[in-house]
This record gives C-alpha cells, structure tokens and sequence, in this order.
C-alpha cells in the first residue's frame, strides 16, 4: 500500500525536466511497408539497465502520434515510472491479421515485429514480465486482442473504452474491410472479436485491466467483457466511472493503466 501512494504522488508531482521523444519507422516484413512509431524513453535511460516496454495504441482514425496528443505528460510519466512507452501505427486495422486483407498484418507487426524491433535496439527486459500493451477504442481492443493471443509476448493487457465485443457493430469503422461483410462472414465476426478469446487466458499467467466510462457507446460491452471474465473466475482489475467516448476520459484513464503497469512490472514474478 505504502508503495502504491508513493507511485501516486509521483505521478501528480510537477516535473520540470524533458525526456527524449523519437518518431521512427520500422520495416515490416509481412506487410512490405515501413510502419511509423513513437518511442518514449525514459529520462535516465541507459544501456545498462533493463527497462520494461508499455505498447500504447490508438483508436481509430487516429495515428502514431495520437497519444502524445492526448496525453503530453506520457514522457514524464515514462520518466517517473521507469519505463519505455511505445505507441506504433495501426492504422485503421483493428490491430488484426485480416482474413480479406493479406496486406493487413497488424497483429504480427505489433506482436512481433515491432518487440523485436524494440527489442534488438533498445536495452529492455525482453520477457513477458517486462512487456504490458493497452489503447484506446480500436486500441482497447487491440490491447486485450494482442495481449491476450500472444502471452507469451505480454505479460499484461489492458483497455480503455475499448470495442471489446465488435458483433454490435457491423457496418462500423470499417471493420468489415478487414473482416468481410457480416452476413456472409459471420464466422470470422465470431472469431475476431475479444469477448471470444477469453478461453485462451492462462489462469494467474495474464493480468489483464479494463476501463470505460458509464456514457460510453462501448460501456454495454465492456460490462458484459467484464460479467464473462467474473464468471469464467478470471482475475482482472475492472473500473467503470462517469465519462463518454473523448480525449478527456482517455487522459486521464492511461494514469491508472499505467500505475497498473507499473506495479506489474515491480511485482516479483514467482
């Protein structure tokens, strides 16, 4: 407890130092384009220390630099939780391997060619105790989709305001481009959606945190993720509070996910 309030305070203290922030592209092999991506190191960075890596992705619509947009303190908070934050360039993918789209490799390109990337080019603690990923909407779901499929990439996940169930939605932020026309590919629908990958968690290997405001449009979905996960004796942080679908909300939800995270990444792993 003492731990968790001293992570607090530093996380609302003002800080008066800048941190190194890099816009760079990396080559995937699988889609045959370059990807652009921020990379947030911390302060003190230094090639002798191991630092555990947050991916934090976008919503649709949206882009590499959206979340330093959102949330310009993300390099202090990078500084004050001791970690690299990564926030690459999805596009408007769903963070999926599209099944229409073989041009579409975002869930390769995030879950592995970008943490080999990292990896190989930044000293990092290169273990799933030393990987979280989380975002916003598409983000949300791309965050549980992502860390959830590949745990043994991730060892945490999480969400804000995520699309975590996209069946509600089938003519909606051009989700069936990637996934077909719902009628006609109802399969796929069932398959790539995240309410659907639960069976795949590892009990006590995943922790997984997820966040969405009472007025959000995806507020139903999440309250059913989270009703699935209770019944399914799932462990995982759940947070609901007044709050719609905007900037405001995400600003101040990534304080808690990565609070979250940071007190992963300190926990001793057994």
């Amino acid at each position: 407890m003492k731990k968790f309030f001293i992570l607090l305070l530093l996380f609302v203290a003002p800080v008066l130092y800048a941190q190194k922030v890099d816009t760079l592209s990396v080559y995937s092999p699988s889609m045959k384009k370059e990807i652009r991506n921020v990379i947030i190191l911390p302060k003190e960075y230094t090639a002798g220390k191991a630092y555990p890596v947050l991916y934090l992705l976008h919503g649709y619509n949206g882009n590499y630099a959206s979340w330093i947009k959102i949330k310009p303190e993300l390099p202090e908070i990078a500084s004050l939780a001791g970690m690299i934050i990564v926030c690459p360039d999805g596009q408007n993918s769903w963070y999926w391997d599209s099944p229409k789209e073989p041009s579409v490799r975002f869930e390769t390109y995030v879950s592995t060619e970008l943490v080999s990337y990292i990896d190989q080019n930044y000293s990092t603690r290169r273990e799933p105790a030393g990987r979280a990923i989380t975002g916003l909407s598409m983000g949300g779901h791309g965050g549980l989709w992502l860390g959830i499929r590949h745990q043994e990439v991730f060892g945490a996940c999480g969400s804000m305001s995520g699309g975590v169930d996209i069946r509600p939605f089938p003519e909606n932020w051009e989700m069936k481009k990637q996934l077909g026309d719902y009628a006609l590919n109802k399969s796929n629908w069932e398959d790539f959606t995240v309410i659907n990958q639960l069976h795949r968690v590892h009990s006590g290997k995943l922790q997984i945190i997820i966040d969405c405001g009472t007025g959000d449009f995806f507020y139903s979905v999440n309250k059913a993720l989270h009703e699935k996960l209770l019944y399914m004796n799932i462990a995982h942080d759940y947070i609901e509070r007044p709050g719609i679908h905007n900037g405001a909300y995400w600003k101040n939800a990534v304080d808690y996910q990565v609070l979250y995270f940071a007190n992963f990444f300190r926990a001793e792993k057994p």
